[in-house]
């Protein structure tokens, strides 16, 4: 990892950042103190005297980049100067055609004119040392690419306008607020003075703690809707689950056979719900067998329901006994069964049934949902009640948290402010509450970025692709 310890702010770098392969245009960028000296030992304008060192930011140029007297390709050029930039160093884009060879040889040109490759996520490492954003929004910016529906992209959004940073940088403050007071009793220790207020310092531990909690378990839903929604589909062998995978994705995606038994293992296909990425998880039949292989399966069919948001229960109108059912929902329930869970129960293959199911209107008081996956009666009614299951949860709240760092970066700041109140309440000496406020105040900040490492940006920025 590149890092201003190492004197990144003395290259200029190049890096190709659209994506690999072929394509009608591509773009590389160059971002650095000597982005358009160097440009300009590659790049010929059409207009007489365009020379982009002498060119306004915000402005476009057209001509020829070559490697001496051989022209490669006829450019766009982008001009952006510091710090009116994405990394607040001067930057020059060039649009070339998508060709591989022409995106490799303009590569080698400016490399040879003085660049060096960029390192993965170098570009937006730059933005967040030069104060463009913080380390949260960088962040963002990596969940912006890697966005596959329309929730995935408004969580990536809302961080990256930075609602989640102002949250901690205000519960920070507070902190820092009453350290300093704390820091000031400790100065004048031997005159007894008491410059902060413990009421006021207990209510603001209260609050500190509430909203902490609050943005914790707001990642349960924020991890979902950037990951997908996992919904494991299951029940006994043979009662229609690859048939309704099928019908939910639309495609034969799973085997389906009246063998019971056939699927052995999870099988798991993503597909968007407006906007809205679920993860449907086709497992092993429920059932007490001796074959080992099968076991197996079963064995991670369970792993699946643990793992998953939402289990879609299934099973089939024809066979089976409302005693049993009830007793199935129960240990679901005590298993599976918590706020965050969701257990959909789904009576399948209406198409074969020749009277009201038995004990129907018990059906109805679990809210069943009635289809037949073969024929896809009633789909429609499963993908309701899946939107309803996420559709209820605080998607516009701009504090919505979806990374585990920054989760893992909460809960251990929670952790040292429970630590102080428990110091205020037994009296703890004020140097000693003072060192648990700063490990709060530590593991806030490494969230947005005002205390890092090199291990903390590596980690981060290593994920990124080469030319963001």
């Amino acid at each position: 990892m590149i890092t201003k310890k190492t004197g990144y702010d003395t290259d200029t770098i190049c890096a190709i950042s659209t994506a690999p392969g072929r394509g009608a245009i591509a773009m590389i960028r160059i971002s650095g103190k000597d982005a358009f000296a160097i440009a300009d030992k590659v790049f010929e304008p059409f207009a007489q005297d365009a020379r982009l060192t002498d060119q306004k930011g915000y402005t476009m140029h057209y001509g020829n980049l070559s490697d001496g007297d051989e022209i490669i390709d006829a450019v766009v050029a982008g001009v952006f100067r510091a710090p009116n930039s994405y990394t607040c160093e001067d930057v020059v884009e060039f649009s070339c055609h998508g060709s591989p060879y022409i995106q490799q040889r303009i590569m080698e040109t400016l490399i040879t004119a003085g660049a060096r490759v960029a390192e993965p996520g170098e570009f937006t490492l730059r933005a967040f040392l030069n104060g463009r954003i913080d380390l949260s929004q960088a962040e963002a910016v990596a969940d912006l690419i890697a966005s596959t529906s329309k929730a995935s992209h408004e969580v990536a959004m809302k961080q990256m306008r930075g609602g989640f940073s102002q949250k901690i940088e205000k519960l920070r403050q507070q902190l820092v607020d009453f350290a300093a007071l704390l820091e000031l009793e400790m100065d004048f220790s031997e005159e007894d003075v008491e410059f902060a207020n413990r009421a006021q310092l207990r209510e603001l531990l209260d609050d500190l703690k509430s909203e902490i909690k609050q943005l914790i378990d707001s990642f349960r839903l924020g991890n979902v809707l950037k990951h997908g929604i996992p919904v494991a589909i299951v029940g006994k062998p043979n009662v229609g689950k690859s048939t309704l995978l099928n019908a939910l994705l639309n495609e034969e995606r799973a085997i389906v056979s009246e063998i019971p038994g056939t699927t052995r293992d999870s099988i798991e296909d993503v597909i968007s719900i407006r906007g809205f990425a679920f993860r449907f998880i086709d497992t092993a039949g429920l059932r007490d067998t001796i074959d080992t292989v099968e076991n197996i399966g079963i064995e991670r069919t369970r792993e699946k329901m643990e793992q998953a948001a939402i289990i879609l229960y299934l099973f089939d109108l024809n066979n089976f006994s409302v005693e049993e059912l009830n007793e199935t929902i129960k240990n679901l329930n005590q298993q599976y069964g918590d706020q965050d869970k969701r257990i959909i129960l789904i009576g399948n293959k209406t198409d074969l049934l020749v009277e009201i199911p038995h004990n129907f209107n018990e059906l109805v008081e679990h809210e069943t949902i009635f289809v037949s996956a073969k024929r896809k009666e009633n789909i429609n009614l499963i993908v309701d009640s899946l939107l309803r299951s996420v559709e209820h949860g605080d998607l516009d709240s701009d504090v919505l948290v979806s990374n585990a760092r920054h989760l893992q970066a909460l809960q251990q700041a929670l952790k040292f402010v429970e630590s102080i109140e428990e110091g205020f309440t037994i009296n703890l000496s004020t140097d000693l509450i003072a060192v648990d406020i700063r490990h709060a105040l530590h593991h806030l900040g490494t969230i947005t970025g005002k205390i890092t490492t090199d291990e903390i940006l590596g980690n981060i920025f290593g994920k990124f692709c080469i030319g963001k």
